[in-house]
């Protein structure tokens, strides 16, 4: 199955590519982010495709199954990168970047959390509560380091799930029906 998954990525109508994370937020919201210089040329079809492949794979250990809580989670893990990457004190510009770029995935899933959070019940408001918290606490083993191990850490932290970006873009939208699965676009 993943190997069909992979090979209708590579088929699919890709983004044009742009200086940041993948917006979710409308464009006025992100007024202080990366210009993009191309349209965007993504089909409704190739975001069910990406959100379908998105939700078809396994979340990592810890991380919520539902959408609020798991974008407060996905945005507590961006945090803390930024974070350790900002105790670095002989950073490149690479790392200037990657910090930049995490800032705005962070405001981007903050925006969303914001957004949804009147819609929320107080058992998924205190489950998303829970699991920033525990996302947070990863990086503070990290962050008592020395400063060799913490820029270690910085440059192998290996990126969010891919169904953070749709998460947030669900929530902050009000999407409440079930994402579409590989079946339903065509890959299996």
């Amino acid at each position: 199955m993943f190997a069909s998954l992979a090979a209708a990525l590579l088929l699919s109508t890709a983004p044009a590519s742009q200086d940041g994370p993948i917006r979710t937020a409308p464009r006025e919201a992100q007024d202080d982010g990366p210009v993009m210089t191309a349209p965007l040329v993504e089909t409704g079809d190739s975001l069910r495709v990406r959100e379908a492949v998105a939700y078809a794979n396994p979340l990592p250990r810890g991380a919520p199954e539902a959408d609020y809580p798991l974008v407060a989670w996905c945005e507590a893990l961006v945090n803390g990168h930024v974070a350790l990457g900002e105790t670095l004190e002989a950073r490149d510009d690479l790392d200037n970047d990657i910090i930049r770029l995490g800032r705005l995935e962070a405001t981007d899933f903050r925006a969303a959390l914001t957004a949804a959070q009147a819609r929320q019940s107080p058992a998924t408001l205190t489950a998303a509560r829970a699991a920033a918290a525990e996302a947070t606490a990863k990086w503070t083993p990290l962050m008592a380091q020395d400063q060799a191990a913490r820029s270690q850490a910085f440059g192998l932290f290996f990126g969010l799930p891919g169904r953070c970006e749709h998460a947030a873009r669900r929530i902050r939208e009000n999407i409440t029906t079930p994402p579409a699965t590989p079946a339903e676009v065509g890959l299996e």
